[in-house]
């Protein structure tokens, strides 16, 4: 009896959520936009704690909330298909293809076959495309929505399929605009400065992507802050790929804005560049575009929040809600466009105070300068003189870098002995030090399975409410658009999914058990 009531219960609850995606209102004929935005690593707690301190710093009223907060309209479930707690690549193809799949799949199903996505269904239907990520534009979220490998370690390919080099969709690129990190990957594994490419390489063949874009594609290539700042969007053509650091961006915390721009600088120019080509006439028409698709990922949340960072976690928080407001005052001058936003998991498992005190203290914080991976990049090599790496705990990380001036000698030996192991166990020291003054804890430097917040605004907004399943949200981006993924699945049967020459000894293939975030 407990077994058909609760079977019954599922299938009540499968035709609530069909119902409910039903009732988001069908795309216009003419022009609209979808801005999909992913906070990697994000939770509830996370935006409770960045709330916390704007409140408290600003001597705030209590009520005060953020620009995200206002937009709450629901929760989203995150696992994947074999995993109860899932990893960003399942997360993200569960987004990109409507689809559950295992931990470390990047655009393919359970079975290992490429599914289309949403991404790839709005470029064939029109759209312009776009990715903005403050990681390396090949990690697994950003991966997820145009390229398809069985494992997110595959970077090489992922990066390969990012501008449509051998593809077996389409004879153009997939996306028309592409900023972030991740320069590496497209440059061969001899670099050719004098050619235009980057001039570091993580490639492990001489596939030279960067000429490659530029020759096969037309794509205009940047990747310094004066070239970005150089950009108008009514002059500067599509495709564009901008890459500004050879592997991630900076965490907000450490930002040169000399040398990187902001997500939220990334996003508006992103948005305002894909609505002036969406409005040029193509070919023989006098319309444009039907509108644009893009995904827009603030990413290094999560990666402080694997650190157990706080500062660098709360400082990457602001910067996308700043990202967030940017897209909010692009929908109210452009209110055919819907922004929907999640994250795929919450990592860290943060808690805000603990026994036995009711209390945490934001202003512990405020003056932190540095990330704790800027920190331990600088400390770890002095592990081999103890007297050196002590003198720069005491003297420079302490003080200066995170703004403790009374310093106690464990607080002292835990980071100096965190600087003589692993990175992980480094960066975890310097900021478990940070989080015992704030009364913030930590129960992971993984993730956690627990839902996240489901956010929503502009056009067709109104609808959308309640607890979702990842694969649900999925769902709502390619309704909105008026687009089905399926029809692109039998167009990628023979696209290549496994990287040439890769490890498979790093790495079970069958199991596709998932890289470290």
């Amino acid at each position: 009896m407990l077994t058909q009531s609760i079977y019954a219960l599922a299938i009540y609850s499968l035709i609530c959520s069909r119902a409910a995606l039903a009732a988001l209102p069908a795309a216009p004929a003419r022009h609209r936009n979808l801005i999909f935005m992913v906070s990697d690593g994000f939770g509830i707690a996370g935006e409770t704690m960045a709330r916390g301190y704007i409140q408290s710093t600003h001597n705030y009223p209590l009520e005060w909330a953020s620009t995200l907060d206002d937009l709450l309209v629901g929760t989203s479930r995150t696992r994947s298909s074999d995993s109860l707690v899932t990893d960003s690549a399942a997360g993200a193809t569960a987004f990109s293809c409507a689809q559950k799949t295992y931990n470390g799949a990047i655009g393919v199903s359970h079975d290992r076959k490429p599914c289309g996505t949403v991404l790839e269904a709005a470029k064939q239907a029109g759209y312009l495309t776009g990715i903005v990520s403050t990681a390396r534009i090949t990690h697994a979220t950003p991966g997820s929505f145009a390229a398809h490998v069985v494992h997110r370690d595959m970077e090489e390919l992922i990066a390969q399929h990012m501008i449509s080099y051998n593809s077996s969709l389409t004879p153009a690129p997939t996306v028309d605009l592409m900023f972030g990190g991740g320069r590496c990957f497209f440059a061969p594994e001899t670099p050719n400065p004098a050619a235009g490419n980057p001039t570091s390489s993580c490639r492990s063949d001489q596939l030279d992507l960067w000429q490659f874009a530029q020759k096969n594609y037309g794509y205009s290539t940047i990747s310094t802050r004066s070239q970005f700042d150089e950009i108008l969007a009514a002059d500067k053509k599509l495709p564009l790929l901008g890459l500004f650091t050879n592997s991630h961006m900076s965490y907000e915390i450490d930002r040169d804005p000399a040398e990187e721009p902001s997500l939220t600088e990334m996003t508006q120019k992103a948005l305002d560049m894909l609505h002036a080509a969406s409005t040029v006439p193509r070919g023989n028409s006098t319309a444009g575009a039907p509108g644009f698709f893009i995904m827009i990922e603030g990413a290094r949340i999560d990666m402080a929040a694997h650190d157990n960072d706080p500062a660098s976690h709360l400082h990457d928080i602001i910067e996308y809600w700043n990202a967030v407001a940017a897209v909010r005052k692009f929908i109210d001058t452009h209110p055919d466009t819907l922004m929907i936003g999640t994250s795929d998991h919450e990592t860290g498992g943060l808690t805000i105070g603990y026994d036995p005190e009711y209390v945490w203290y934001p202003n512990i914080l405020t003056p932190v300068k540095s990330s704790a991976e800027v920190i331990c990049k600088e400390i770890r090599p002095l592990s081999k003189d103890h007297t050196k790496l002590v003198s720069a705990v005491v003297n420079k990380v302490l003080p200066k870098q995170l703004g403790i001036t009374n310093a106690t000698h464990e607080e002292i030996n835990d980071i100096v002995d965190g600087a003589g192991g692993s990175a992980k166990a480094c960066k975890h020291a310097v900021g478990h030090v940070v989080s015992d003054r704030a009364r913030l804890g930590w129960t992971t430097g993984g993730h956690t399975g627990v839902d996240v917040g489901l956010y929503a605004y502009g056009a067709g907004s109104g609808t959308i409410r309640g607890n979702k399943d990842n694969t649900h949200v999925g769902q709502l981006l390619a309704d909105f658009l008026n687009v089905n993924p399926e029809t692109i699945t039998p167009l990628l049967a023979h696209q290549t999914t496994v990287q040439e020459g890769f490890d498979a000894n790093t790495v079970d293939l069958n199991s596709g058990k998932p890289g470290s975030v």
